[in-house]
């Protein structure tokens, strides 16, 4: 968005500042647009038969997609995309390191700003489904050094450190992820009225069935086929006590994995 208005900007100012013997009497004058940026921008601007028009195209049968995705310094994702040769990403050993900028992610100072991404584990990738009987993926990576020294945010590898050697162990792991739905504007919850407060108090939230009762499930549902698609062991879902509240449940897991 800043760029777009940085270029919004340049151009009036060099309009401004453009002499005006130039300028042909005949010609119209047009101002550009230098509205704001809306949310929707990029997710729904292009007509869906186009897109999917491109999405339908078939992809070589010895390319995958894969994308690297690792957690920044916020504890959100980041992802970039990679092809590589079908017969290399059937197993994490046989997928090449990668690197990115760290200095963009807050995970390293800008003179020395490579961070290495070394995978970790891999998922089918449900948003670029293929019918060819290849799979693109998902490639789960951690972050390290070009030294190859875990760095700070590299949580993972303190969990790693503590698994190592304990192979004759079978430790269980699972998480519940709650989680509240919002609209576009960052502020209102799904179920809620701008500005105001739900109509009903808590209570048939929780568990709920009805589109009166649980906002978003429509999107829960389309992430929960996703997980199981992708290969991730997510073992249930319901809604939560609030208008707008989910929560799924992964696992159980055992060790690192």
């Amino acid at each position: 968005m800043k760029l777009a208005l940085a270029f919004a900007a340049t151009v009036a100012t060099a309009s401004a500042f453009a002499p005006s013997a130039h300028k042909a009497a005949s010609r119209p004058i047009t101002a550009l647009n230098a509205e704001i940026l809306k949310k929707t921008t990029g997710q729904a601007a292009l007509d869906p038969n186009v897109v999917a028009q491109y999405a339908a195209l078939a992809l070589p049968t010895d390319k995958v997609l894969a994308e690297y995705v690792w957690v920044d310094a916020e504890g959100n994702t980041r992802s970039k995309t990679r092809t590589l040769p079908t017969d290399r990403t059937k197993a994490v050993e046989d997928l090449p390191k990668w690197n990115f900028d760290g200095s963009s992610t807050d995970q390293a100072p800008g003179d020395d700003s490579e961070v290495i991404l070394r995978p970790v584990r891999i998922f089918r990738d449900p948003f670029r489904p293929r019918d060819d009987g290849i799979d693109n993926i998902l490639v789960m990576c951690d972050t390290y050094t070009p030294a190859g020294d875990p760095i700070e945010t590299n949580t993972r590898a303190i969990a790693e450190a503590q698994f190592a050697g304990m192979e004759d162990e079978e430790v269980w792991f699972g998480l519940e992820q709650e989680f509240t739905l919002f609209n576009l504007d960052e502020k209102t919850p799904l179920g809620w009225p701008k500005g105001g407060m739900p109509s009903r108090p808590q209570g048939p939230y929780y568990c709920s069935v009805g589109p009166e009762n649980n906002f978003g499930r429509h999107v829960t549902e389309s992430l929960y086929r996703a997980c199981l698609y992708a290969g991730i062991n997510i073992s249930g879902t319901n809604g939560e006590v609030m208008p707008g509240q989910q929560e799924y449940q992964v696992g159980p897991c055992v060790g690192i994995d």
